[in-house]
C-alpha cells in the first residue's frame, strides 16, 4: 500500500461509516429495550440488537483509529 502525503485510506472511512453504523444500532436497541412492544420478538430477551451495536461500534472505532490520516509522513 503507498503511503503518499494527502491520501486517505479507505478503511478510514469503513471505519467512520461502522461507528455511525454502531451508534445508530445500539440506540434503536435501547430505545427498544426502554419501550417493550406489546407482543415481543422471540428471544427478544438476549437483546441482539445492544450486542451488535456495541460490536459494530468497536470494530469502527479500531478502524478509525488505526487508519486516521496522520499528518508529517
Amino acid at each position: 500500500m503507498h503511503k503518499d502525503r494527502g491520501l486517505v485510506s479507505i478503511w478510514f472511512f469503513i471505519g467512520v461509516l461502522l461507528v455511525a453504523y454502531g451508534v445508530l444500532i445500539l440506540g434503536s436497541s435501547i430505545y427498544d429495550i426502554s419501550n417493550p412492544a406489546e407482543h415481543p420478538v422471540v428471544l427478544s430477551e438476549l437483546h441482539a440488537g445492544v450486542w451488535m451495536g456495541v460490536i459494530i461500534l468497536a470494530i469502527g472505532s479500531f478502524y478509525s483509529y488505526r487508519f486516521y490520516p496522520k499528518k508529517g509522513k
